[in-house]
Parts: C-alpha cells; sequence; structure tokens
C-alpha cells in the first residue's frame, strides 16, 4: 500500500494549475446515461474515483473512450442497468447512476453505496424523490430496485439540503413527463454545472443555484461537448498548504468565484490574496491568524475545506473555533494532527484548535479523504518527515498531488 512521505522544507512558492472538480465530473459522466447519443466531457480529471465510475457504465454496456483528459460516452445500449456492489463499495457518488437508469432504462439495480466513514449520508432522499415520481422502490439484499414506465414530474421537498439527491431527482426529471419542482434544492456550482450540461443536451431546467429548481421533462436529450468546471476544494487545498508554510503561490484553471467562504477566511487569516477570471494568486504572512469557522451548505463555508482548516489553525497564533454542522462524524483527522503535536479539543460537533508555534513529523494515517489532504498540510510544515499512510483516499480526490507540490518547492514522494 502506498504511503506519502513529507519533509518540512518552508514557504510553497510558484504555480500550479487546478484539475476538473471530481464533485462535477461524477454526476456529469451520470448523465451520459440520459441520451442515446454520444456525449463528451473535457478537463476530465485522473482520479481513481473516476476510474471507478467508468468501469462501472461500461459494465452497463455504455460504451467509453478516453483521450488524456477528454472522454467520452455513447449509452446508446443500455445492456445491464445495474450497479454492482464490487464497483458501489468505494464510492457513495455511485448512486447517481439510479435517476439517469430510472428515467432512461425504466429499471435500476443499484448497490447501497460505500465511500468515505465521515457519516450516515443516507439515500432515502432520493429514493423518497423518485417515488414521488411514481417509481415503485424496494430495498433488497443491500441493492435499491426502482422501475417505472415513465416517471412523472412531482413537486419535490428534500428533508435536508442533498447535494447529490438534488442532482439525481434533476437528472431523472429530464425525461419524466410534466414539471419537476425541487425545494430546499443543493446550491453547490457542482449542481449548477451539471444542470447547463443538461440544457445542453435538450433539458429544460431553471432555477439552478438557487434552492428552488424547476424542470420540465422532455422525451429525448440529445448528445454535446461540455468542459467540466475546475474543483474549488483542490483549489483550496493548494491555498491553505500555501498558506500554512508562508508561501506565494499561484493557481491558473480556476476561479475565486466558487470560493467566496474559503478565501474570506484566508484573508481573515492574514493572507493577501489577488484573483482574475481564471486565476489566483495567494501570498502568506509569516504566521497565520487562527480563524474560527462554521461548515453549512452552499454558499457558506465548505464541509470539504473544515479539515485543512483545521490543519492551518494548528500552527496559527491564537485559538480557533470549528463547528461542523454537515456530517456527524468529520473529526477523525483530529486525532492524527494531535499525533503531529496539535492542541485540539473535540466536544461533539465543536473543536476547539490552540495554535502551537512548530508541528513535528511523525507517521499518521488518512481516515478519509480531505482529512488525508489535512495531514499533508500538517506535514508540510512539521519538523522532520511525516508519513501518511492510507493516501488511496487522496488518489480518489487529488490528481498528481505529489508532483503539483514537488513543482511548488514541497519535498513530497510516494513510497511503497
Amino acid at each position: 500500500m502506498d504511503k506519502l512521505l513529507i519533509e518540512g522544507n518552508g514557504p510553497l512558492r510558484g504555480e500550479a494549475a487546478i484539475s476538473g472538480a471530481k464533485n462535477a465530473a461524477l454526476p456529469l459522466l451520470c448523465a451520459a446515461l440520459l441520451s442515446r447519443e454520444p456525449v463528451t466531457f473535457t478537463n476530465v480529471p485522473a482520479l481513481q474515483d473516476i476510474r471507478t465510475m467508468l468501469r462501472l457504465l461500461e459494465q452497463m454496456g455504455v460504451r467509453v473512450d478516453r483521450d488524456g483528459d477528454r472522454v467520452t460516452l455513447d449509452a446508446a445500449e443500455l445492456a445491464t442497468p445495474v450497479a454492482p456492489y464490487e464497483l458501489v463499495k468505494t464510492m457513495r457518488a455511485s448512486v447517481l447512476v439510479l435517476g439517469p437508469l430510472v428515467a432512461r432504462a425504466g429499471e435500476a439495480k443499484v448497490s447501497l453505496p460505500g465511500g468515505c466513514a465521515i457519516g450516515a449520508r443516507p439515500v432515502d432522499q432520493h429514493i423518497k424523490g423518485l417515488q414521488a415520481m411514481g417509481a415503485q422502490i424496494s430495498v433488497e439484499q443491500g441493492y435499491v430496485m426502482a422501475r417505472a414506465a415513465r416517471l412523472k414530474g412531482a413537486r419535490l421537498f428534500t428533508d435536508m439540503v442533498t447535494v447529490t439527491g438534488t442532482e439525481n431527482l434533476m437528472m431523472a426529471a429530464c425525461l419524466a413527463e410534466g414539471e419537476t419542482v425541487i425545494e430546499n434544492a443543493a446550491r453547490e456550482p457542482e449542481v449548477v454545472d451539471l444542470a447547463n450540461c443538461l440544457v445542453a443536451m435538450g433539458a429544460q431546467i431553471s432555477g439552478a443555484g438557487t434552492d428552488v429548481i424547476r424542470i420540465r421533462g422532455v422525451a429525448r436529450l440529445h448528445g454535446t461537448t461540455h468542459r467540466i468546471m475546475p474543483d474549488r476544494i483542490e483549489t483550496g487545498t493548494y491555498l491553505c498548504a500555501a498558506a500554512v508554510t508562508g508561501g506565494d503561490i499561484r493557481l491558473t484553471g480556476t476561479s475565486a468565484a466558487y470560493l467566496d467562504a474559503v478565501i474570506d477566511k484566508l484573508m481573515d487569516a492574514g493572507c493577501a490574496i489577488e484573483f482574475s477570471r481564471d486565476m489566483i494568486h495567494l501570498k502568506a504572512p509569516p504566521r497565520l491568524t487562527a480563524v474560527s469557522i462554521r461548515t453549512a451548505p452552499y454558499p457558506a463555508f465548505p464541509t470539504d475545506m473544515q479539515a485543512q482548516f483545521m490543519a492551518i489553525n494548528a500552527v496559527a497564533d491564537g485559538t480557533a473555533v470549528i463547528r461542523e454542522t454537515i456530517f456527524e462524524n468529520r473529526f477523525m483527522h483530529a486525532v492524527e494532527l494531535i499525533r503531529l503535536g496539535a492542541d485540539i479539543a473535540i466536544d461533539g460537533n465543536t473543536a476547539v484548535v490552540k495554535g502551537r508555534p512548530q508541528l513535528n513529523g511523525a507517521t499518521v494515517m488518512a481516515t478519509d479523504l480531505r482529512a488525508s489532504a489535512s495531514l499533508v498540510i500538517a506535514g508540510l510544515v512539521a519538523r522532520g518527515e511525516t508519513l501518511v499512510d492510507r493516501i488511496y483516499h487522496l488518489d480518489r480526490g487529488y490528481e498528481r498531488l505529489e508532483e503539483k507540490l514537488t513543482a511548488l518547492g514541497a519535498k513530497v514522494r510516494r513510497v511503497k
């Protein structure tokens, strides 16, 4: 099993290109199931989760043609509308095939998903919405079994804001009969990116980016070519890595428009940040000021950046309070940061982080994707060597992480 060996090496400096967004790419790849015509995506990141999704689509009968960051999917023949446990167990986003399969093929058999162990994240909102649209659904032996001759438009209200739930129901509604209204919809940029692609395929969608999305179903969708948006969480992670090391970096192929809450907090911490349409420049002070955060659905502070800010607060000047309101089990990285010398106290969904002048290298274990990133960030500023175990989590969400960090001056290498 691969590990990452990191040696604290001073400020990060230079330029790095941001990859396409994993959390946008996964639902977009599933959207290709809605059309009998080829759909082409560009700026597709080379990640383990993407490879898993492409294998899942292939076993359903989708033809996959990949050339670098360009992927063309041809779902003219859907021979097997099944998502087996062997593929789904490693990736929660695989549940996103459920809505498109029921809408297009009239049936689906999808294993209950796996993925990061950061909370329950049930799929009941997906099931409830599809049932309201007329699907007959049962859960048998760990599989969601769904059937519908043709889905019918309905008024849907999700009990909680769910990104994948909004995406699944929005995709299903594109081929439903009549109008579907999704209330309490997720507002994330990835939802908007998916809606833009669906509209380019012939869907009738309005309100994406607000908490009420309206979809008028059409008989069919056609093919298109769509460029996947930049990864805002990868962007935020590199900004945190530069900030914690007192660095000076430029990130290209990305946008500050998706990261208002994160950039505001980095500026509160003492960083100088400039940006243009597709570039962000950050210059950090010698030592950051501690900043408190509270996670909440977009456009508030993203839960996927909470772990990275815990790492930078561990060496910032002052004390920060971090409140996690999205997932009930997302402080597992705190124990590993404490192994590096961080002063962190956990009480339920609240963490109190007292900044220390120095962390010290140690062997730590990644517990989920963003926790892995927080340990890398801490390792960049720790004295001596930090060995991060179980980095297969990182490979699920960060493209060529060690290459990009090395190009910025970090001492990072993969070891067996």
